[in-house]
């Protein structure tokens, strides 16, 4: 084993953090979030109690169970935006419409916190894009070779970074010996 080798000492939590950066910034996470962070107080809310004192304020309406499924709804719809981002503008405009409907239906959106953050998610989930890939180090280099293109030349914004060597400049002064030995005429 070379003292250079990476992984093998790394602490558990910082590969797991690199891990989960990874799985994050593939899919729409904060959508999301947002999304399922908005179905929980319009699921919640109509089946809360409330206690002042000695005073219990039910605040359950007549739409419970509908709130409860349109909670439960943009929950999953969270889940989906997860675990299957392919589908993630069906989610996102599902969300919006299921945050829309929470207004009438589940006491005024949950208080107008459910209503916002699922907007909020669901606005996300359709505004989202995967990344581009970057290019190979390998199929990069042997596609240059291929063109003929000189190294050093490419587009602005196409440059990547790698651990490949940089390649040398040329000189960008005269090597020839002057006449007098190289040494400046005032010397």
């Amino acid at each position: 084993m070379s003292p250079e080798s990476t992984g093998q000492n790394e602490h558990y939590l910082r590969v797991f953090w690199r891990r989960f950066r990874t799985w994050r910034g593939n899919r729409p996470f904060w959508a999301g979030l947002f999304t399922m962070v908005g179905g929980l107080p319009i699921a919640y809310f109509p089946y809360a109690n409330m206690h002042l004192g000695n005073v219990t304020l039910a605040m359950s309406t007549t739409a419970g169970a509908g709130s409860l499924i349109i909670g439960i709804l943009l929950v999953t719809l969270g889940l989906t935006m997860w675990f299957h981002h392919i589908v993630r503008v069906f989610a996102g405009v599902a969300a919006i419409l299921l945050a829309l409907i929470s207004i009438p239906v589940a006491n005024i959106g949950g208080f107008l916190v459910g209503f916002l953050f699922a907007l909020l998610g669901g606005a996300l989930s359709v505004s989202w894009a995967p990344g581009e890939p970057k290019p190979d180090l390998a199929s990069a280099g042997a596609a240059g070779e291929k063109s003929g293109a000189v190294l050093g030349t490419q587009e602005p914004g196409s440059e990547f970074h790698s651990t490949a060597a940089v390649p040398q400049q040329p000189e960008q002064y005269d090597t020839t010996v002057e006449v007098d030995g190289g040494r400046h005429r005032a010397g």
